[in-house]
């Protein structure tokens, strides 16, 4: 048996023996990361970059020519006493136009009082818009919308009796951003004392407990001054930076929880600090880079989307779980070394202590531990083809209803009215002005759409839309550059911008109307956007990239599994077993938020669909998430087989040996996707308990039943490698499968012989 020392037990031991080095080094690194991030701004997505498709071809005309549409908002002024005939509402239509010039950040303000505007009028004439543009770009707009803001609420102080809101791009993205920071912002403040409980719980120890926690926020840190330099190369949206927190936070205390659990079961042995951090750097360590890597070859697939939102994502991802990993391979082995038995200080009253017998069974002779998870393993290896079967069929029979998910936008639907009052407004609106808020915007360029030409098409584009009413409304805005040689049209559409109404009165504008109007231009290049464009468009994209996204992540997961574990058999039941926990999570999400079963219990208004880029989202991050148990258990049934134990016997010792820190480690991970489903988003909701399912299916029913029925069936036939497949490379192999088979010497000192704390 080779004895060469692999990477992780090389970082770990230079880090146990360079204790202060190594800490210094770290705290450098993560310093210097936050305060370079923080000497630069964090580039978001462009518009183009967000969307797909014909919508997003739209967007690079515009951006080519530098003819930025300006961020288009409305004042919806209303009352149910009078109309817009009377003194009072004139006064307060004219209040609130005046105040919103005067704050200069506003221009081409169309008041419902000037023949211009005549056509902002309701029918019942109890409801007017002003309308007006934000100045300056579009996207930078939200960031300059407040004084507006603050001005209309203002008016609406001076009106009494009369409704004075404002809604459109900018304010929306505006409150939409505030309150997704907030939530976010709440999340993570929330999920750091349930973690440290879970961990205290877990380790029966404060200083083991926070530990972990310390990593995951200097990991946190470090990562988001890198995601700041980095959003130079590829752009990150608000979603990337938040996800972003919520994944590092559970990583980060992840990995810490598999390296300090080997130590001090080492320890508990009886053996030294030293041999104990060695211990665990050649095993855990490797574990915990063959996991890190496996999630983020996962995550790459991300890069596959062909969206802007999925790139951000995943570059946010990658980074904090490779930055969660440098730090769990070296400051984590220099602290423990540094803190030895005081690891253990704190203990909390009536946990129970590790003692040796408790570690790979020493005191039960039938190899299986007492308890519920060891019953249920105990009759799991006794019966593995009933239980393979039977638990099987349950996956199954949850896997079933996934086969019916459909996907939507849910557009604003994706908050409620109740938890972002402008939606309110939005909703007034669309009643008095259907499609008014969710314009649609035909992009052409031709040459001379400045001269008659231009004016001619521009009438009878006006006239086709009078006659596609209702599915096609006015007001009709056109824009052309400088040069007369693209333009921008805008059109409302029916409905709520992201419904079946919506979508067929696009499909109505691109095939029907534009074809008929702008599409006559001789030599037009003419692309339909907008809100409604970009949804169906993003929406066709993800189905198209789907497979490619799904085989990268399967592909890759193979290979990294073949090479750390140099056996076919159990990089494809890999696979498998990976693919029922995510379709049994897709099965739950259907029937919760598609079916609508858990509208009461989670305080939500089902859209009969799932929003788009849930399914995509859960796939590639519980694939690579779920590694984290897969590898951290067969590593140890492979290290038992590497000792000489029979299959059997490496398999009841590996579980058994890991099932508490599997239930520790799951059980944060559960609580980190429960913060998830608290976010009063739709779609957060639908991914928080989607990867809450597939953890706790995952940590139970594959790890506790469905592994170990499989691999005992299989007997040596786990370990089967292919004779031409001999010659792979063993670094990651020797580490997973099976560096602690020479096992550190037994060293017994009065400090170290003691037993610890332990939950877990």
């Amino acid at each position: 048996m080779r004895n060469r020392r692999g990477l992780a037990q090389a970082a770990g031991r230079w880090s146990a023996t360079h204790r202060w080095a190594a800490v210094l080094l770290w705290l450098a690194f993560v310093v210097v990361a936050t305060v370079a991030g923080g000497m630069v701004t964090q580039q978001e997505p462009t518009p183009a970059e967000l969307t797909n498709g014909p919508a997003r071809h739209a967007e690079q005309i515009l951006d080519d020519a530098g003819l930025t549409l300006p961020a288009h908002e409305v004042v919806f002024v209303h009352s149910d006493r009078v109309t817009v005939d009377s003194p009072e509402f004139r006064r307060a239509v004219a209040d609130v136009t005046g105040r919103i010039r005067g704050t200069g950040k506003v221009r081409d303000v169309v008041s419902p009082l000037d023949p211009a505007g005549a056509s902002a009028v309701s029918k019942d004439r109890h409801s007017a818009l002003v309308q007006f543009d934000m100045a300056g770009d579009a996207v930078k707009a939200k960031g300059t919308v407040q004084p507006v803001l603050d001005a209309v609420a203002k008016s609406a102080q001076a009106s009494p009796g009369v409704t004075v809101e404002q809604f459109g791009e900018a304010s929306f993205a505006h409150k939409y951003e505030e309150k997704l920071h907030t939530d976010y912002t709440n999340a993570e403040t929330i999920s750091f004392p349930v973690t440290l409980g879970i961990l205290l719980v877990a380790f029966g120890a404060l200083v083991a407990a926070l530990l972990p926690v310390v990593l995951a926020i200097t990991a946190v840190v470090a990562a988001g001054g890198l995601l700041t330099l980095g959003s130079h190369l590829v752009h990150v949206d608000q979603n990337g930076s938040s996800v972003m927190s919520l994944i590092g936070i559970a990583v980060g205390v992840d990995y810490s929880l598999f390296y300090i659990r080997r130590v001090r079961e080492e320890r508990a042995r009886g053996n030294s600090t030293e041999a104990a951090v060695s211990a665990a750097a050649a095993t855990s360590g490797r574990s915990v880079i063959v996991s890190g890597l496996t999630v983020m070859v996962s995550l790459a697939g991300l890069f596959l989307s062909g969206n802007g939102i999925f790139y951000g994502m995943a570059t946010a991802t990658i980074i904090v779980v490779a930055v969660a990993v440098l730090g769990s391979v070296t400051v984590l082995p220099a602290l423990l070394s540094l803190l030895a038995h005081r690891i253990d200080k704190g203990r909390v009253p009536l946990l129970p202590r590790m003692r040796v017998e408790d570690i790979d069974g020493a005191a039960d002779t039938e190899g299986v531990k007492r308890g519920f998870w060891g019953a249920v393993l105990g009759a799991v290896l006794r019966r593995p083809a009933v239980s393979l079967v039977l638990c099987g069929g349950a996956l199954l029979a949850l896997v079933a209803p996934a086969f019916s998910l459909h996907t939507s936008d849910p557009g604003v639907s994706d908050l409620s009215a109740e938890n972002l009052p402008v939606l309110q407004t939005y909703e007034q609106i669309q009643r008095a002005f259907p499609g008014s808020s969710t314009p649609a915007k035909v992009v052409v360029k031709a040459d001379g759409l400045s001269g008659s030409a231009g004016d001619a098409t521009l009438q009878r584009f006006t006239k086709a839309v009078a006659a596609a009413s209702p599915q096609l409304s006015g007001p009709v805005t056109f824009r052309v550059s400088d040069n007369g040689k693209v333009a921008v049209a805008t059109v409302g559409l029916a409905g709520s911008g992201t419904d079946d109404r919506s979508v067929r009165a696009l499909r109505t504008l691109r095939t029907q109307v534009v074809p008929a109007t702008f599409g006559k231009l001789p030599g037009a290049d003419v692309a339909v956007g907008g809100t409604t464009a970009a949804s169906v468009d993003t929406n066709a994209n993800l189905s198209d990239r789907a497979p490619w996204v799904a085989g990268f992540v399967l592909l890759f997961t193979f290979a990294v599994m073949l090479v750390s574990f140099r056996s076919v058999v159990v990089a494809g039941f890999t696979l498998v077993l990976n693919m029922l926990s995510v379709g049994a999570a897709y099965g739950i999400v259907v029937l919760v938020f598609q079916k609508g079963w858990g509208e009461g219990l989670l305080g939500f208004t089902s859209t009969g669909g799932i929003a788009s880029w849930v399914p995509l989202f859960m796939f590639v991050f519980l694939f690579g998430l779920s590694m984290d148990y897969h590898v951290f258990v067969v590593s140890r049934i492979r290290e038992g087989h590497d000792r000489g134990l029979s299959t059997p016997r490496a398999i009841e010792q590996g579980i058994r040996g890991t099932a508490s820190v599997v239930t520790g480690a799951a059980v944060v991970m559960v609580a980190v996707a429960g913060v998830f489903g608290m976010l009063p988003q739709l779609s957060m909701k639908e991914s928080g308990v989607g990867m809450a399912t597939a953890v706790l299916v995952d940590a139970t029913f594959i790890r506790i039943v469905l592994l170990p029925a499989t691999m005992k069936l299989l007997g040596d036939a786990n370990w089967y490698l292919p004779k031409w497949l001999g010659r792979l490379p063993a670094g990651l192999a020797e580490g997973a499968a099976g560096d602690g088979a020479a096992a550190p010497p037994r060293t017994e000192g009065p400090a170290e012989r003691e037993t610890v704390p332990s939950g877990t």
